[in-house]
C-alpha cells in the first residue's frame, strides 16, 4: 500500500499561519557562510537584523499548488559587520531560530541587490513571502 496522503487548502493555510504567527515581533538575521544542517546552530558572522512587525505576515491564501503568506513592514537595520552574506535565520521574538534560507543575488530563499554588506549600511527586506506546497 502506498503512502499518499494529500494535504488540503485548510490545512496547508493552518500550517503557514502556525508558522508566520511564531515570527511575531521576531527577526530576520543574515548571516556570513552557508546555511546549517537543520536543527543545528547558526555559524558565521551577524551581518545584519531587521526586525518583523508585531504582526509579521498577513493570513495566509491558497495558491492553487499551496499557500503564501506575506510579510508585513519589515523594519530595517544596520549592519553590525562587514562581510559576504549567506544564509539568513528567522527567529522568534525569544530568539528561538525557526527556520534558515539561502542568501544571493538571485535565485535564493532571500534574494538582495548586493551580498557584500558593509558595517554600518542600511539593510531592508522589502518583500518576503512564505509558501507551503500543497503535497
Amino acid at each position: 500500500m502506498a503512502n499518499n496522503p494529500l494535504v488540503y487548502d485548510a490545512a496547508t493555510i493552518a500550517t503557514i499561519n502556525a508558522f508566520t504567527a511564531l515570527l511575531n515581533s521576531g527577526t530576520l538575521k543574515i548571516y556570513t557562510g552557508s546555511q546549517p544542517a537543520v536543527d543545528v546552530g547558526v555559524t558565521g558572522t551577524l551581518l545584519a537584523t531587521l526586525t518583523f512587525g508585531a504582526t509579521a505576515f498577513a493570513t495566509a491564501t491558497a495558491t492553487g499548488s499551496g499557500g503564501a503568506a506575506v510579510a508585513n513592514t519589515i523594519t530595517s537595520g544596520t549592519a553590525g559587520n562587514t562581510g559576504t552574506a549567506g544564509y539568513f535565520a528567522l527567529e522568534s521574538s525569544g530568539a528561538a531560530v525557526e527556520a534558515t534560507g539561502t542568501v544571493g543575488t538571485s535565485g535564493c530563499d532571500l534574494n538582495l541587490n548586493s551580498v557584500a554588506i558593509s558595517s554600518g549600511a542600511t539593510v531592508s527586506c522589502t518583500a518576503f513571502t512564505v509558501t507551503q506546497a500543497q503535497t
